[in-house]
């Protein structure tokens, strides 16, 4: 069985593996890697509206009775708005104050005050404090460092941490493409099962539940999209 340092840095190599050649990055002038936020706002309030999905039923039993939110890469709020009604306090981090910004004005909307924290998880943990749930959805595949990342949830959650992510990266979907237009061969990992392994042996015996959620149009244009 692989060693916890072993996993690790497997989940690092994984992720470095998807830098894009320099040679592409140069010759445009927006990164590749960042989604219009406005996108991450309809998903936020497409989940509010219908927070179907294994993890929100999760989330939904542990605030029994409402308590305290902690969300990391919190985004728009579509992570912890669909929470809002079992939510005594909400504390959203994330590292663009401009989606926490359209997180605020919705939870506003919801009967929340949230407080806003601009940083990187784990560096902001202490300044966000404790809370009875700690959401993180669609996140741990930007973090090559994982294992401060993870302990930090243990650390900060009373009740309970749910962590949502795809089965696998979610850019697999794009290697055909990658390697027509630029002959290039793109990762097929890390994937979800890897963090499972990881936290068995950092001996947190997490439950977890495949589900599939209906794919749904975020994008307003073609131009969007691409």
């Amino acid at each position: 069985m692989p060693s916890l340092s072993g996993l690790l840095c497997q989940w690092r190599d994984d992720l470095a593996g998807w830098a894009i050649p320099e040679h592409i990055t140069s010759a445009v002038t927006d990164s590749p890697w960042v989604l219009p936020r406005d996108v991450f706002a309809r998903r936020a309030d497409r989940l509010r509206r219908e927070p179907a999905g294994a993890s929100y039923d999760r989330e939904r039993a542990a605030l029994d009775p409402p308590g305290s939110v902690l969300d990391v890469g919190a985004g728009a709020g579509a992570a912890c708005l669909p929470l809002a009604s079992r939510t005594t306090t909400l504390t959203a981090v994330d590292t663009d104050d401009g989606m926490l910004a359209r997180l605020a004005g919705r939870a506003r909307e919801a009967g929340l005050e949230p407080r806003l924290l601009e940083g990187r998880w784990p560096d902001a943990a202490d300044q966000a404090g404790a809370a009875d749930l700690v959401t993180c959805h669609h996140v741990l595949y930007n973090v090559p460092d994982l294992l401060p990342f993870l302990e930090a949830f243990t650390r900060h959650a009373r009740r309970q941490v749910v962590v949502e992510l795809t089965a696998v990266h979610p850019l697999i979907s794009l290697n055909p493409l990658w390697l027509l237009f630029h002959g290039l061969e793109r990762p097929e990992g890390p994937a979800a099962t890897d963090v499972l392994a990881i936290l068995d042996a950092m001996g947190l015996r997490a439950g977890h539940t495949k589900w599939n959620r209906p794919a749904e149009a975020d994008y307003a244009t073609g131009s969007e999209l691409v």
